[in-house]
């Protein structure tokens, strides 16, 4: 019999990230970023998350739906090592992989049952890229999926969180939620790991504006906000 290995596309998340760049390397750094998740016409069941609202953590399957490329490398350039040490592309968290799939835990804020777009999960702290497909939802249960024991190889923790100078003024159009999340991604130093000019601007779009900022030794300095320019 011949394997069947299709998967179908539940939902989709909504995030204040268009774009990859900004992202958190990681889900759970920023627990204050918000995001929704909406099913697919298909998969608008309410009973299909019966009891999930007893969890306070689920696991996200979905699709690097960004980064495919045609053929894979067994290699990749971790940016936690300076883009330049090779790793095993099974030994890191790149998206660039046979199967591009990533797997995130986030937390769960609420489920409401009955929307206009049917049932939406409410989470904080996910690493994913707007509109990103999700391929499963699976509850996180502690007892089962905490190691606290575990090595962590060359990813030996988050790096120190750098110094965030920014106008109150220009983050008036955020909210309070939202201020805090938006600092927390820049305290991360969201450039690649190989750019250190000091002189050099950034632009990150965050929740339909765009966001420019330049670093400066340890700390982040916001240079402008203004209104994306896609809306």
């Amino acid at each position: 019999m011949a394997e069947q290995s299709a998967l179908h596309i539940i939902a989709r998340i909504h995030s204040d990230f268009p774009t990859k760049f900004g992202i958190p390397r990681q889900s759970g750094l920023v627990e204050e970023l918000k995001a929704n998740i909406v099913f697919e016409p298909e998969y608008r069941n309410p009973d299909a998350l019966r009891g999930l609202e007893g969890f306070s953590h689920i696991w996200l399957i979905w699709a690097f739906h960004q980064s495919q490329r045609p053929e894979w490398s067994p290699t990749v350039r971790p940016p936690r090592l300076g883009g330049n040490a090779r790793m095993g592309v099974f030994a890191t968290r790149s998206p660039f992989r046979p199967n591009p799939i990533g797997l995130s835990c986030v937390g769960l804020e609420g489920v409401e049952l009955h929307t206009p777009q049917g049932p939406v999960i409410h989470v904080t702290g996910a690493d994913l890229m707007d509109g990103s497909p999700i391929y499963d939802i699976k509850p996180y249960i502690p007892y089962a999926d905490a190691r606290p024991q575990a090595r962590s190889g060359f990813a030996t923790g988050p790096d120190a969180e750098l110094c965030v100078k920014c106008d109150e003024a220009l983050l008036a159009p955020f909210t309070p939620t939202q201020r805090q999340a938006l600092k927390k991604v820049l305290a991360q130093d969201p450039r690649p790991h190989y750019q250190h000019d000091a002189q050099r601007i950034y632009g990150m779009s965050f929740a339909g504006f765009d966001v420019h900022f330049r670093i400066d030794d340890r700390t982040v300095l916001v240079t402008d906000i203004r209104k994306g320019s896609s809306d």
